[in-house]
């Protein structure tokens, strides 16, 4: 059982971004996972040891826990941002049954609920030698991280196989074709998913690589991204980089009167789902070669904001609102209208805003030796039809989208947190 030890009861010593060590995950660099999550794995240790923010008062505590149980809502969503994350999905065997699926789920919640405690799943060192070992190990002896396991289901799950026909939420479909898709079928779609974020990279790769292990014979890995250097910021968190050098997650989802607008479902169609949201993920490669020729003035334009601070061209400090109606001493728009500040923004979009929750990654170096990497965007709304609308008009239009390809896409129904003695999506089954 997970117990609820406050993080003020350890004795672990907080440590800044800047003294954070990355290293560690090369010793959990085997099992299934390792091979649907491909070679980024080894530059992605390399490149995360120093990302996103550049103040030391920006502190990781990695002993600070957070519990799976009782919450409401699953961890991972309005939880302040951790530095690393690996998102993975899966497919379901064609053997597997609502039964199975069932246990599958029950399974992966006890588990995620010990792992965000910082203990392993089962024996590491089990008495008998030709016994296998229950939990991998790598993450033995270290901190909880602020580990989050964030469980979702895919649309595919209800495609008659399981008897959930009839529990669909009428909102929740595949995405339909948008604008700048250019999609590779091997990083697109997927049954479950799985996102563990931790402050420590080793053991949110250690969460998804045990609970694949756990479900090996209901499911496998289909396609995974290792993240780093969060794209967004919790409270008291300075406001992250992209690789494309600009501040990212500005102007976010906040504030509990947001959440309840645009993220949680309250009095959606199916019960099931009452207190959850859909998790869009989108795995975005940036040309960063062509990128980094542009002259500085361009990508100011491209974006909408100034490179250093991250204020809005129509402004000084970066949290100042976009002022779109302003114009230069010539009489063009101070920020493009095709920016994609402009694009994006809440004002020019009826007000819709979604929760950006992504992460920088890298696959390494692609077959023709540049710099195969870009932004995991991550988001959770509580109705998926705002990030069409706002992917659409992005898509067709961003000045942005001469750098950036969108190469993965798929979409999940986030369920509420269970309770103790409860899993994730159990209400769906009964």
């Amino acid at each position: 059982m997970a117990t609820d030890e406050s993080p003020q009861n350890r004795d672990t010593p907080k440590v800044s971004r800047r003294g954070m060590l990355s290293g560690a995950l090369a010793a959990g660099l085997g099992g299934a996972v390792v091979g649907a999550a491909g070679g980024g794995a080894a530059a992605w240790t390399m490149a995360s040891s120093r990302a996103a923010t550049v103040d030391d008062t920006d502190a990781v505590d990695l002993d600070r826990s957070h519990p799976f149980y009782g919450t409401g809502h699953q961890g991972g969503i309005s939880t302040e941002p951790q530095r690393h994350t690996v998102f993975m999905t899966f497919r379901l065997a064609q053997t597997a049954s609502a039964k199975s699926v069932q246990t599958l789920l029950a399974r992966w919640s006890a588990a995620a609920a010990v792992m965000q405690d910082g203990r392993p799943v089962g024996t590491v060192q089990p008495e008998d030698d030709v016994a296998p070992p229950v939990d991998t190990g790598e993450a033995f002896g270290l901190s909880p991280a602020s580990l989050t396991v964030t469980i979702g289901l895919g649309p595919a799950l209800f495609d008659g196989r399981f008897g959930l026909a009839g529990h669909e939420p009428a909102v929740f479909t595949d995405l339909p074709p948008l604008n700048g898709d250019v999609l590779d079928p091997k990083f697109t779609g997927g049954e479950l998913s799985v996102q563990a974020c931790a402050d420590d990279p080793q053991v949110c790769y250690h969460a998804v690589r045990n609970l694949a292990r756990l479900g090996r014979s209901t499911v496998s890995p289909f396609w995974a991204v290792l993240g780093f250097g969060r794209a967004s910021a919790g409270a008291g968190q300075e406001t992250p980089r992209n690789l494309l050098g600009f501040k990212d997650g500005t102007r976010n989802v906040e504030t509990d009167e947001q959440y309840e607008k645009f993220v949680w479902i309250k009095g959606g169609d199916q019960p099931w789902m009452e207190g959850g949201t859909y998790q869009v993920v989108r795995k975005i490669r940036m040309l960063l070669e062509t990128w980094d020729t542009d002259r500085v003035g361009n990508q100011q334009q491209i974006i909408g904001r100034h490179k250093e601070e991250g204020s809005p061209l129509s402004g000084r400090h970066e949290l100042d609102a976009p002022d779109f109606a302003a114009k230069s001493a010539s009489g063009e728009p101070v920020i493009d209208p095709l920016s994609h500040v402009a694009l994006a923004a809440r004002e020019n979009n009826d007000g819709v805003m979604i929760k950006r929750r992504g992460y920088n990654y890298t696959d390494g170096l692609d077959p023709n030796g540049e710099l195969n990497a870009g932004l995991l965007f991550i988001s959770y709304q509580n109705d998926p039809r705002h990030f069409v609308q706002l992917q659409n008009r992005l898509g067709g239009h961003d000045l942005l989208n001469e750098y950036i390809r969108h190469v993965g896409s798929a979409i999940f129904a986030v369920p509420p947190a269970p309770e103790r003695g409860h899993y994730v999506a159990q209400d769906l089954f009964e």
